[in-house]
């Protein structure tokens, strides 16, 4: 999936989210997933320890975090 998945495009969240915070350079604006990922499949998929989440942003590079099970 990628952002033209999305119900809301990039510069309307830069938009609201900016109406009460200050967003200065570096600031990352996490916006979950498309509508219907994972509760809406069959069987439902989420996600569990061990997963690894990799967002990406064309012309800026990749981060990935591993999905770890509450202590």
């Amino acid at each position: 999936w990628n952002t033209d998945d999305m119900i809301f495009d990039v510069p309307s969240l830069v938009s609201f989210v900016s109406e009460d915070t200050t967003l200065l350079p570096g600031t990352v604006i996490l916006t979950g997933t498309p509508h219907g990922v994972g509760f809406t499949r069959r069987p439902k998929r989420f996600l569990q320890a061990g997963d690894r989440v990799t967002i990406e942003i064309e012309r800026i590079g990749q981060l990935e975090n591993p999905v770890e099970k509450e202590a």
